[in-house]
């Protein structure tokens, strides 16, 4: 078995490794790690979008020795400095993204290691950036500068640290690193379950973000905070609220929440739109406001604004109102 090996080679590298049997059943099944089971917890590490659950052994089991001894370093390090998986996860996610978890002596520009850390960036020296250890710190101590990093998605607060011209790729690693965190770390609890305020609070929550952006442009593909398209004004509203909800509008349709009847709709549900009014075609979102109006970033050109709930022709029948939810299919 891969994990057996996983766990053979990091424990003869010196490192801590802990395995757990069932590891990616045990975290995928646990609160916020996949589609169908959002929930009102705030994950110290995990999914966020409903991926595959096995998706992070299978890219796992592709890892070499090399970057299986930096995802152990990365790991122990991070403990050593009683940093919480999450900043281990991040770590890891850069780590994949930026050099495959190899300590390279090459790189764009003068780009160096794990992280490609540029010396004329003030990242270090060169030495110093071809050293594993230095490297690790260094990525922690500027994460920790980082507002907000823990409420993050890790890919976007990896982002957030190397500020790539690229920033959605280190979300494609967050499955990976999950595994990785629960196998080689001994972590498979990936829920922080906080004391969150009723629904109606949650709701009101999520409305007073939403209408606070109004005015600011509409941009695709943008979450904030100065432009948002329409998905991303509603991922960041119910963020607001601690409600963790999918990227685009269509997986908010089929993974955000509770399916409602249109007509019963409450402020702070989802109102979505699409050709045909096809769940499968969706391509507008919208936070309802009650007395059939709205919040929402309309198109290019626009910007945040209320309107009156309109149909188009597009208009779909159901409503999403977000929190632990039945995935439709």
């Amino acid at each position: 078995m891969r994990k057996l090996m996983l766990f053979g080679f990091l424990a003869a590298a010196g490192f801590v490794a802990f395995l757990v049997y069932g590891g990616v059943s045990t975290v995928v099944s646990s609160g916020t790690a996949y589609a169908g089971t959002y929930s009102y917890c705030v994950p110290q590490h995990g999914l966020w979008g409903g991926e595959d659950a096995g998706l992070g052994e299978r890219d796992a089991a592709t890892l070499d020795d090399e970057s299986l001894d930096i995802t152990a370093q990365i790991i122990g390090i991070g403990k050593e400095r009683d940093e919480s998986p999450r900043a281990w996860q991040i770590a890891i996610q850069a780590g994949k993204t930026e050099s495959n978890l190899h300590n390279l002596d090459y790189g764009d520009r003068d780009s160096l290691g794990i992280f490609q850390m540029r010396p004329s960036m003030g990242w270090g020296t060169p030495e110093q950036l071809q050293d594993p250890v230095y490297q690790i710190n260094k990525f922690y101590d500027v994460l920790l500068t980082v507002p907000g990093w823990e409420e993050m998605r890790p890919g976007d607060a990896a982002q957030a640290v190397e500020r790539s011209a690229f920033p959605d790729r280190y979300h494609r690693w967050e499955a990976m690193a999950v595994f990785l965190i629960a196998e080689l770390g001994g972590v498979t609890d990936i829920d922080d379950c906080r004391d969150l305020p009723p629904a109606d609070e949650r709701a009101a929550l999520a409305i007073d973000f939403a209408l606070a952006q109004i005015g600011k442009p509409y941009v695709w593909g943008a979450t904030g905070p100065g432009t948002f398209d329409c998905s991303g004004l509603t991922l960041r509203a119910w963020e607001a609220a601690g409600v963790t909800i999918p990227r685009v509008s269509q997986d908010q349709f089929l993974g955000a929440g509770m399916p409602v009847p249109l007509d019963e709709a409450l402020p702070g549900d989802l109102i979505f739109w699409g050709a045909g009014r096809s769940p499968r075609a969706v391509d507008h979102v919208a936070l309802y406001l009650g007395n059939n109006e709205v919040v929402h970033a309309p198109q290019p050109g626009d910007v945040v604004k209320r309107a009156p709930l309109w149909d188009g022709g597009k208009l779909i029948p159901t409503a999403i109102r977000p929190g632990p939810a039945t995935q439709l299919t």
